[in-house]
Protein backbone atom coordinates (compact mmCIF):
# COMPACT_ATOMS: atom_id res chain seq x y z
CA UNK A 1 0.00 0.00 0.00
CA UNK A 2 2.80 2.71 0.89
CA UNK A 3 4.54 2.13 -2.62
CA UNK A 4 1.17 2.76 -4.19
CA UNK A 5 0.90 5.90 -2.41
CA UNK A 6 4.16 6.80 -2.77
CA UNK A 7 3.96 6.19 -6.51
CA UNK A 8 0.69 8.61 -6.66
CA UNK A 9 2.53 11.19 -4.91
CA UNK A 10 5.12 11.25 -7.57
CA UNK A 11 2.82 11.45 -10.28
CA UNK A 12 0.81 14.40 -8.28
CA UNK A 13 3.32 16.62 -7.24
CA UNK A 14 5.96 18.37 -8.95
CA UNK A 15 8.99 16.22 -6.98
CA UNK A 16 11.52 14.61 -9.68
CA UNK A 17 12.45 11.37 -7.50
CA UNK A 18 12.01 11.09 -4.03
CA UNK A 19 14.98 10.45 -2.02
CA UNK A 20 12.55 10.57 0.84
CA UNK A 21 9.48 9.34 1.77
CA UNK A 22 6.57 11.33 2.62
CA UNK A 23 5.35 12.50 5.67
CA UNK A 24 2.38 10.28 6.91
CA UNK A 25 -0.25 11.73 9.03
CA UNK A 26 -2.85 9.70 10.83
CA UNK A 27 -6.26 11.02 12.18
CA UNK A 28 -4.04 14.28 13.03
CA UNK A 29 -1.03 12.96 14.20
CA UNK A 30 2.30 12.05 12.26
CA UNK A 31 3.56 8.63 12.08
CA UNK A 32 6.63 7.23 11.11
CA UNK A 33 4.61 4.21 8.96
CA UNK A 34 1.39 3.23 7.84
CA UNK A 35 2.32 -0.30 6.91
CA UNK A 36 0.23 -1.46 10.10
CA UNK A 37 -2.99 0.02 8.78
CA UNK A 38 -5.38 -2.61 7.84
CA UNK A 39 -7.37 -1.28 4.13
CA UNK A 40 -10.66 -1.79 6.14
CA UNK A 41 -9.62 0.65 8.85
CA UNK A 42 -9.15 3.64 6.54
CA UNK A 43 -11.78 6.20 5.57
CA UNK A 44 -9.89 8.31 2.86
CA UNK A 45 -6.46 9.02 1.99
CA UNK A 46 -5.75 12.45 0.85
CA UNK A 47 -2.17 13.44 -0.59
CA UNK A 48 -0.45 16.62 -0.70
CA UNK A 49 2.00 17.42 -3.12
CA UNK A 50 4.94 18.85 -1.99
CA UNK A 51 4.68 22.85 -1.97
CA UNK A 52 5.06 25.96 0.23
CA UNK A 53 1.85 25.71 1.60
CA UNK A 54 2.26 21.97 2.59
CA UNK A 55 5.74 22.56 4.18
CA UNK A 56 4.48 26.12 5.79
CA UNK A 57 1.41 23.64 7.31
CA UNK A 58 2.95 21.12 8.53
CA UNK A 59 6.86 22.12 8.54
CA UNK A 60 10.12 20.67 7.31
CA UNK A 61 8.97 17.20 7.43
CA UNK A 62 6.74 17.57 4.49
CA UNK A 63 9.29 18.61 2.01
CA UNK A 64 8.91 15.30 0.22
CA UNK A 65 5.31 15.69 0.51
CA UNK A 66 2.18 14.35 3.14
CA UNK A 67 -0.27 11.53 2.91
CA UNK A 68 -2.73 12.39 5.12
CA UNK A 69 -4.80 9.18 5.89
CA UNK A 70 -8.31 8.97 8.27
CA UNK A 71 -9.45 6.14 9.87
CA UNK A 72 -13.03 4.95 10.15
CA UNK A 73 -12.18 5.21 13.98
CA UNK A 74 -10.77 8.50 15.93
CA UNK A 75 -8.93 5.90 18.64
CA UNK A 76 -7.68 2.42 17.37
CA UNK A 77 -8.35 -0.37 19.45
CA UNK A 78 -5.22 -1.77 21.67
CA UNK A 79 -4.20 -4.10 23.45
CA UNK A 80 -2.59 -4.43 26.89
CA UNK A 81 -3.40 -7.36 29.16
CA UNK A 82 -1.18 -9.24 31.77
CA UNK A 83 2.48 -6.33 31.31
CA UNK A 84 2.08 -6.65 27.30
CA UNK A 85 1.28 -3.58 24.88
CA UNK A 86 1.43 -5.94 22.05
CA UNK A 87 -0.60 -8.79 20.54
CA UNK A 88 2.07 -10.27 19.04
CA UNK A 89 4.06 -10.78 21.94
CA UNK A 90 1.51 -11.84 23.96
CA UNK A 91 0.55 -15.14 21.33
CA UNK A 92 4.20 -15.71 21.27
CA UNK A 93 4.04 -16.28 24.88
CA UNK A 94 0.98 -18.26 24.94
CA UNK A 95 1.90 -20.69 21.49
CA UNK A 96 3.74 -23.25 23.09
CA UNK A 97 6.48 -23.68 20.69
CA UNK A 98 9.90 -25.08 21.13
CA UNK A 99 12.98 -23.94 19.76
CA UNK A 100 13.97 -28.02 18.46
CA UNK A 101 10.53 -27.36 16.03
CA UNK A 102 10.68 -26.11 12.98
CA UNK A 103 10.35 -22.04 12.53
CA UNK A 104 6.38 -21.42 11.47
CA UNK A 105 4.59 -18.37 10.40
CA UNK A 106 0.89 -17.34 10.54
CA UNK A 107 -0.62 -14.28 9.28
CA UNK A 108 -3.54 -13.20 10.16
CA UNK A 109 -6.42 -10.29 9.67
CA UNK A 110 -8.32 -10.06 13.50
CA UNK A 111 -11.55 -8.07 13.64
CA UNK A 112 -11.46 -6.45 17.34
CA UNK A 113 -15.60 -6.21 17.93
CA UNK A 114 -17.31 -3.46 20.13
CA UNK A 115 -17.11 -5.46 23.22
CA UNK A 116 -13.17 -6.06 22.69
CA UNK A 117 -13.11 -9.80 21.65
CA UNK A 118 -10.93 -10.98 18.57
CA UNK A 119 -11.47 -12.94 16.17
CA UNK A 120 -10.48 -14.54 12.93
CA UNK A 121 -11.85 -12.71 9.93
CA UNK A 122 -8.90 -14.31 7.60
CA UNK A 123 -5.81 -16.40 7.48
CA UNK A 124 -3.46 -14.76 5.08
CA UNK A 125 -0.83 -17.14 5.30
CA UNK A 126 0.12 -20.76 7.66
CA UNK A 127 3.25 -22.71 7.47
CA UNK A 128 1.51 -25.42 9.13
CA UNK A 129 -2.10 -26.38 10.41
CA UNK A 130 -0.56 -27.71 13.86
CA UNK A 131 0.57 -24.29 14.44
CA UNK A 132 -2.43 -22.37 12.87
CA UNK A 133 -4.62 -24.55 15.32
CA UNK A 134 -2.40 -23.44 18.53
CA UNK A 135 -2.38 -19.93 17.11
CA UNK A 136 -6.29 -19.89 16.72
CA UNK A 137 -6.63 -21.15 20.60
CA UNK A 138 -4.17 -18.61 22.22
CA UNK A 139 -6.74 -16.08 20.29
CA UNK A 140 -9.96 -17.80 21.92
CA UNK A 141 -8.54 -17.49 25.40
CA UNK A 142 -6.71 -14.14 24.93
CA UNK A 143 -8.47 -11.64 26.62
CA UNK A 144 -10.31 -8.43 25.61
CA UNK A 145 -8.79 -5.82 23.53
CA UNK A 146 -9.47 -1.95 24.37
CA UNK A 147 -12.30 -1.52 21.34
CA UNK A 148 -11.42 0.85 18.81
CA UNK A 149 -13.68 4.27 19.50
CA UNK A 150 -15.79 6.40 17.26
CA UNK A 151 -17.25 9.24 18.21
CA UNK A 152 -17.53 8.13 21.71
CA UNK A 153 -18.91 4.74 20.96
CA UNK A 154 -16.63 1.16 20.72
CA UNK A 155 -17.12 0.10 17.00
CA UNK A 156 -15.44 -2.81 15.20
CA UNK A 157 -12.00 -1.99 13.78
CA UNK A 158 -9.34 -4.84 12.21
CA UNK A 159 -5.91 -5.74 13.36
CA UNK A 160 -3.20 -7.69 11.49
CA UNK A 161 -0.94 -10.57 13.32
CA UNK A 162 2.30 -11.80 11.74
CA UNK A 163 3.42 -14.33 14.29
CA UNK A 164 6.81 -16.49 13.83
CA UNK A 165 8.58 -19.04 16.02
CA UNK A 166 10.82 -19.83 17.31
CA UNK A 167 11.68 -16.35 17.63
CA UNK A 168 14.78 -15.99 15.51
CA UNK A 169 15.31 -19.11 13.55
CA UNK A 170 14.28 -18.73 9.63
CA UNK A 171 12.02 -20.16 8.07
CA UNK A 172 12.98 -23.39 5.78
CA UNK A 173 13.61 -22.53 2.23
CA UNK A 174 10.93 -24.09 -0.37
CA UNK A 175 12.40 -25.24 -3.52
CA UNK A 176 10.38 -25.26 -6.91
CA UNK A 177 11.30 -27.49 -9.45
CA UNK A 178 9.88 -25.47 -13.00
CA UNK A 179 9.09 -28.03 -15.59
CA UNK A 180 8.93 -26.92 -19.42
Amino acid sequence: MRQLLISLLVLLSPVQLLAHEPMYVVNGEVVATIDDIPQDNIASIDILPASEETIAQWGEGASEGVILITLVYDTPAHFAAEGHTSFTAYLAERVKWDSRMPAERVSLRLTIDTDGRATIREVLQSTSRQFLKRVERAIAEAPAWQPAIRSGEPTESIELVNLQLPEGKSLPVEHAVILR
